[in-house]
Formats: structure tokens, C-alpha cells, sequence
């Protein structure tokens, strides 16, 4: 299927879909927005099911403005960022140019053109007992309107660092990076979008998260660098939410066939690698939200069957794979997420991700470990009405979860895993304490315990992996202490400061763990930053 047709579809389908709004997503990395939501939804003040990230400007917007009906419900500090946060987004709600608007480089509206440009600009310094580390970055973003039905964003930032920071093997949060060579690198991210009154189509590459969290998603962490995707939503009804995908993946494994000589030097040529995926998320309770979901992992050939956005993919994988055994498959999951928020600001949460499972397994777990990823937590916001949260998370995931034995298929792109930041045979145990004594400042002390155990060898023949211990051998383990603050003076100009206490110990350290976090060390993080 060529990108020609995927277009002709879409506007073969808009020609029949009443308009309604534009959609262009927020990035995920502006996180204030995304916390004072997540505030408001825990307090019971907007209702917002916050198992998909990023949001649209549209959905922040009208989010903002449904608590605005409930100004009796905040506090001085939140009344204050909501209008701090209007300014930016009411370029979703108000007409023309004439409002309380925040600072932009450049910015139009009409009756059929919406555009906005600023730029991206920063840098951060940190330092500690191993040395020292920098990372600066420039750039810019827009976005734009067309109409009633269109919409586009772009953002491009380059990136040089002192010291390389990432690499597929460690054990961080931070997304991951393809380096050109010398600590420098560049990320690209957009989409175009078509949207209705109860749908949206878009052609889109950033990163994004699917599971309730606090502390890294296990379903879609957004920990590899962005791909491609194919999407579409609907929002049929005011108790389901619908959510499709089909991506192209990086695999970076090499096709000998069709790679070639191209002049002195060979010319590489990966095996193609896709990724499709759905989930829906069920209301049946006001604040109370069932999500449900599988994807599919697989290479070499596009299948037009997996551009069938409801289909259950285990079912599809063995009908056209099955002549081929397991090793002429694909790779498939499923996943599951509840979350409630029906004590007023408390938020309750859990996540399923399954690998690979059996009733078998489930009866003998000692003999049989199934290859799950689970995740528990809660978050209390505004405790006693003085600005106070408090973040409790637990994540374990079990040996061989998120790994498949065809280097083809696993769950990954550009060899960074696509779930929990830790992969497999691991653990972590995470505490948070926030404070917003104003609004625009947060402070923040963080503890968290994680715990990986060795990677075992899958070679695919079945039993080799049944009945693997959970961290029995303990490889690498990170105790770390954290003090965060930050300050956005103006919309998108951050100011941050972070105090960071980390022991990593383990036979394994120095390859999950960038050197200059080694061992026990006391890490003083300075940053400035101009859009993101």
C-alpha cells in the first residue's frame, strides 16, 4: 500500500465525516501541562482518561476550559496556572489574535489559517565525583490550522553532547537517540492530520506513551526514538475511546540479499520490521476507565490485513503464519489497564502486559513463568489542600518479557525496547513527594529501588525458558535519591535545578550505566530551556 493510497483513503473518508476540530499533539516533553492536568483529573475538576500520550492542543484546551466552569474548586495556586496555561492554549478557543496571549516568535489566525513559530533553544550542565557532562540544543517548532479539518506540526532540534548519553543497553528514562557520530545528533518530529467530529486520521512520528504511569510506562514506554505511524481515533461516544496504529519500525538487522556494493563500500540494507497495534478504553463508571489492547510485531513483507484497525492480531498471525511454525511468525502482545479516580484525588492504577501466557503457567509458577510485565500505583494530588502530592509505583516484569528469539520481530526499533525502560527480569519500587508553593515552581523529592536480573538466552526451542527464576541472580541495581525544581517563567522557558544521589552496584554496572553515574556518586544538574 502506497502513501498515495493511504491519502486517497483519507480523503475519501473526510468527504463523509461532519467537522468539528483540528488536532495537532502536544509534545511529550512540555510536561507541566500534562502534571496540571493529570492535578485536575485527580481532584474530580475535568474528567480525562489518561492512558494515551500525547494529548492534542484541541483536548488540553477544551480540558482547560471545562475547568474553568469550576473555579470554585481550585486554589489560588491552580487558578493561577490555569490562566497561565490559557495563554497558550486558548489559541485552540478564542478567535483571531486579540486575547491575553503568550509570547511567540510568530503567530497568525484567520478564518482559515492558523500558524504559530517559535523557537527551541537550551542546555544543561551537570557534574559529579566522575567528572562532568553538557548537552546543548537548538532548534524550532510550529504548528498550524487549515480550516475546520487540518492539521500539521513540525518541530526540529539538534543536539551535541560533551559525552555520549545514551546507548540501547542503559538503564535510564530518557528517549532514545540514533548519534551521527561524535555526541551529536538531531530529532525530527510531526504529523499531518485530518480530524471530525468524532475521529482523526493522522500520518504521524513522535514519541508517545499507552499505560498509566508515573514513573515509565510497561506498555509503550516511548523510550525509542520515533517511528512512523499510520493513526486513527474515535471518539464515538462519551464512554469509549478507540485508538489505532500501524507503524514502521528501524529493525537495524541486516538483510545480506538485498544489501549490495556501492562503489568501494557496501550499501546496507535492513530487513523491513512493522508494528500494529489497537486498543479501546471502556467508561462504564463516570472516572473509572478499562483499556484493553494488542499489537503485532512483524517483518519482512507489508501485510494489508494488519491495516484492519479492530482485529484481534494472535488470530491473524496464525493464519498467515502457521505454515511456518514460530519461526515463520510474528511477534504478538496483549495488554490491559485500569484506572480510577473515583476518591476525589486519588488516582489508582494498574497495568497488564502480556508477552506470552498460559493457563499451564499460571497453575505451576514455580515450573512455568509467564513472560508479563505488570504495574501498580497511586497518586494522591493536593493533600489537605496545600499544594502537597504523593507518587507510590511498583513495576515487575518477568524473564524473557518484550524479547522474541527472530531478531526480526522483536518488541523494539532502532534496537531500543519499545516497553519499560528496565526490559525484562526486573523490578522497581518508586516513591515521589511534590510541592507547588506557587504556581509555575515545582519541587520534588524522589526514591526509587530498581533491580535487574540476568538476561537469559532465548533461542526459541520452548522449554529452555519455562520455569526461569525472577531475579535470581541479581546483575545490576540502582539506589537513587533525587531533589527537583523547576520554574517556568514564561510559557515553554524553563528554568531547573536537581540534586541526584545515585548507588548502581552490580557484576553488571558498566554495561547498563553511562560511566559517569558509576558506583555511588552526588550529581548537581543546572538547565535553561526554550521550548523543549
Amino acid at each position: 500500500m502506497s502513501m498515495k493510497s493511504v491519502w486517497l483513503i483519507i480523503g475519501i473518508l473526510g468527504l463523509s465525516f461532519e467537522s468539528f476540530g483540528q488536532i495537532v499533539y502536544q509534545d511529550l516533553q512540555k510536561t507541566s501541562v500534562y502534571d496540571f492536568l493529570d492535578e485536575l483529573a485527580n481532584s474530580q475538576v475535568i474528567e480525562l482518561n489518561t492512558f494515551s500520550k500525547p494529548y492534542s492542543r484541541e483536548l488540553i484546551a477544551l480540558k482547560l476550559q471545562e475547568a474553568q466552569a469550576e473555579l470554585s474548586q481550585l486554589n489560588q495556586r491552580q487558578l493561577k496556572e490555569l490562566t497561565f496555561f490559557l495563554k497558550d492554549f486558548n489559541k485552540e478557543l478564542e478567535e483571531g489574535e486579540n486575547f491575553d496571549k503568550r509570547y511567540d516568535l510568530f503567530y497568525h489566525k484567520d478564518s482559515v489559517f492558523t500558524f504559530s513559530l517559535n523557537p527551541i533553544l537550551g542546555a544543561r550542565y551537570w557534574t559529579n565525583e566522575n567528572g562532568n557532562n553538557w548537552h546543548r540544543w537548538h532548534g524550532g517548532e510550529l504548528f498550524g490550522y487549515i480550516q475546520d479539518n487540518f492539521g500539521v506540526y513540525f518541530s526540529l532540534r539538534d543536539n551535541i553532547e560533551k559525552t555520549l548519553t545514551q546507548n540501547e543497553q542503559f538503564l535510564n528514562q530518557q528517549p532514545g537517540v540514533n548519534y551521527k557520530g561524535s555526541g551529536e545528533y538531531s530529532e525530527v518530529k510531526g504529523g499531518l492530520t485530518y480530524s471530525w467530529k468524532w475521529g482523526s486520521l493522522g500520518l504521524l512520528r513522535d514519541n508517545f506513551t499507552w499505560g498509566n504511569h508515573t514513573f515509565g510506562a510497561n506498555i509503550f514506554s516511548g523510550k525509542a526514538p520515533p517511528f512512523a505511524r499510520l493513526s486513527f481515533r474515535m471518539h464515538p461516544v462519551k464512554w469509549l475511546d478507540f485508538e489505532y496504529f500501524h507503524a514502521w519500525l528501524a529493525s537495524e538487522v541486516r538483510d545480506s540479499i538485498r544489501s549490495y556494493a556501492a562503489g568501494a563500500r557496501q550499501r546496507v540494507v535492513f530487513v523491513n520490521k512493522f508494528i500494529a497495534s489497537n486498543r479501546v478504553s471502556i467508561t462504564p463508571l463516570k472516572r473509572l476507565t478499562f483499556t484493553l489492547g494488542n499489537s503485532i510485531v512483524y517483518s519482512d513483507n507489508l501485510q494489508p490485513v494488519f491495516f484492519i484497525p479492530v482485529l484481534f492480531f494472535k488470530s491473524v498471525d496464525h493464519s498467515i503464519y502457521s505454515s511456518g511454525g514460530n519461526y515463520g511468525g510474528a511477534n504478538t502482545q496483549m495488554f490491559f489497564d485500569i484506572s480510577s479516580r473515583n476518591i476525589k484525588k486519588v488516582h489508582l492504577y494498574t497495568s497488564l502486559y502480556i508477552d506470552e501466557i498460559s493457563v499451564v503457567r499460571l497453575l505451576k509458577p514455580d515450573e512455568h513463568s509467564n513472560f508479563i510485565s505488570w504495574k501498580i500505583g497511586a497518586t494522591v494530588s493536593n493533600i489537605l489542600d496545600k499544594n502537597v502530592g504523593f507518587n507510590v509505583e511498583y513495576t515487575r516484569t518477568n524473564p524473557i518479557t518484550y524479547r522474541h528469539f527472530v531478531n526480526a520481530t522483536t518488541f523494539e526499533s532502532n534496537r531500543y525496547n519499545m516497553g519499560h525502560y528496565l526490559r525484562d527480569n526486573a523490578q522497581e519500587l518508586a516513591f515521589k513527594l511534590s510541592y507547588r508553593p506557587i504556581a509555575r515552581l515545582n519541587l520534588s523529592a524522589t526514591y526509587s529501588m530498581a533491580q535487574k536480573g540476568e538476561e537469559y538466552e532465548y533461542l526459541g526451542t520452548g522449554t529452555e525458558v519455562w520455569g526461569l527464576k525472577f531475579i535470581e541472580d541479581l546483575k545490576w541495581q540502582n539506589q537513587a535519591f533525587n531533589l527537583h525544581t523547576s520554574y517556568e517563567l514564561i510559557n515553554d522557558l524553563y528554568l531547573s535545578l536537581d540534586y541526584q544521589y545515585q548507588n548502581i552496584t552490580g557484576e553488571d554496572k558498566a554495561l547498563y550505566t553511562q560511566d559517569l553515574f558509576l558506583n555511588k556518586t552526588n550529581t548537581i544538574f543546572v538547565g535553561l530551556a526554550a521550548g523543549f
